[in-house]
């Protein structure tokens, strides 16, 4: 009897628990971010109270965050995790609309004003090109920008001019033997080389840079194999992240960096007194974008999309900003202010692409607000669907391939190091073991 009343009580609480637990999810917004990609103090851990002020409800923040695309794709394609809020890139987006991922996030937010709608039209136009083929969907319905950007070259100009730079033809020069930091991502490094490999069509305008990235085909895979391959001596490694690090430490001559990380390199090198610029070659290269989406398997999307209302704000975007050196794609009035700086920026760009008629002439950082005549030469990255399995075998081929003679000669002097320790250890041995044979002579 007592033994039935105990499992009776810890039935009870088990019940209990996850009732508490339920209750708890329903006030829980899953939160789901790249490392590093938000003002955690002034803007995240604010969200909260500023939720509470708006809709009189609690909410509690779960934050997490990926390094890879595909591995948070496959935990709610596969696992069905009922993350709130995510913020993939945008060939991942295009996948998730194909594959009926995503919710439609309800943009009535009583009072509180619409932010989402200060994105800039850029931005919308760019967002609409991820909406699957043949379908009729408006993908401003189902995602709202984050941040934004471009693909170009970091680099120390004490070491390698602008003028040396200007094209991503760059990468074969024997003269950067062993001193480029590539990206280990398949995609983005395609869609800027492929813009170099048919660079002569581009001019004679038999093809689009367009067409180039979103189109891909066998010919055009292994033209831009070829190019990787006969850069191979010069690629010192293949990196997601560090990169830009080893930059801003002075430890590399030039790195194919995203813009964000470009800034954040330059800055940090600076506090260190080295300086080092950025450029988007000739040829053109890739404009990317992330945007918040609201899973398929979402529990909580009211606050998932008040959060991201939230993030549209001009504050908040301005936050994110100098903490994460990205681009936010908010452009209003408060934005191009803060942009305009002509004491750091004595160059006047064009940026009426992005903040409209009145910013002909905007002191702004090159590298965060792209002059037009950069945006005209770029392209949005796609999905590479059915082309994914040939585009990884191209990759595998390249990187299995490409160990420079630098990393040759570490590895091989690593070995060595071994082959040596391991001698010297069995020549120890055996002297001990040749004195010890001689003490039990004597002793005999």
């Amino acid at each position: 009897m007592k033994r039935f009343f105990l499992l009776t009580i810890c039935a009870m609480m088990s019940a209990l628990s996850t009732t508490v637990l339920a209750l708890d999810r329903e006030h829980t917004l899953k939160v789901y971010n790249w490392a590093d990609y938000i003002d955690m103090t002034n803007v995240l851990d604010k969200f909260p109270d500023w939720y509470r002020e708006q809709t009189g409800e609690e909410v509690q923040v779960t934050y997490q965050t990926f390094d890879i695309n595909e591995s948070m794709l496959t935990e709610i394609e596969i696992g069905h995790e009922d993350y709130d809020v995510v913020c993939p890139s945008e060939y991942i987006i295009e996948r998730m609309l194909r594959l009926n991922l995503l919710q439609k996030i309800n943009k009535d937010f009583g009072s509180t004003p619409d932010y989402t709608q200060l994105v800039a039209p850029f931005a919308m136009e760019k967002f609409q090109e991820m909406a699957p083929k043949g379908s009729d969907i408006r993908v401003s319905d189902y995602t709202i920008g984050y941040m934004w950007g471009t693909t170009g070259w970091l680099y120390n100009p004490a070491l390698v001019s602008a003028d040396e730079l200007r094209s991503w033809g760059a990468i074969t020069d024997p003269k950067f033997y062993g001193k480029i930091f590539m990206k280990d991502a398949f995609r983005d490094v395609y869609s800027v080389i492929v813009l170099y490999a048919y660079r002569d069509e581009i001019a004679r305008g038999e093809v689009t840079r367009s067409e180039l990235v979103e189109h891909i085909t066998p010919e055009r895979i292994q033209r831009v194999e070829e190019v990787l391959l006969a850069a191979k001596d010069n690629i010192a490694g293949w990196e997601v992240d560090f990169g830009k690090e080893e930059m801003a430490k002075g430890k590399s001559w030039m790195n194919l960096s995203w813009s964000g990380d470009a800034q954040w390199a330059i800055q940090e090198a600076e506090e260190v007194g080295l300086k080092l610029e950025y450029l988007v070659p000739n040829e053109g290269s890739n404009v990317w974008f992330d945007g918040w989406v609201i899973p398929k398997y979402a529990v909580n999307t009211k606050a998932a999309a008040y959060f991201i209302n939230y993030m549209c704000m001009p504050e908040n975007a301005i936050l994110n900003m100098e903490e994460i050196g990205y681009v936010s794609v908010i452009a209003s009035p408060e934005v191009l202010e803060w942009a305009n700086d002509e004491e750091a920026n004595p160059e006047a760009l064009n940026l009426t692409y992005f903040f409209g008629k009145e910013a002909t002439a905007v002191h702004a950082n090159h590298i965060q607000y792209p002059d037009v005549s950069v945006i005209e030469r770029c392209a949005l990255m796609h999905d590479s669907g059915e082309d994914t399995k040939e585009m990884l075998a191209m990759w595998s081929r390249v990187k299995g391939d490409n160990l420079s003679m630098t990393m040759v000669m570490v590895i091989v002097l690593v070995v060595l190091a071994i082959i040596v320790f391991a001698i010297v250890q069995t020549v120890n041995k055996h002297k001990q073991q040749k004195l010890q044979r001689k003490v039990k002579s004597r002793r005999r």
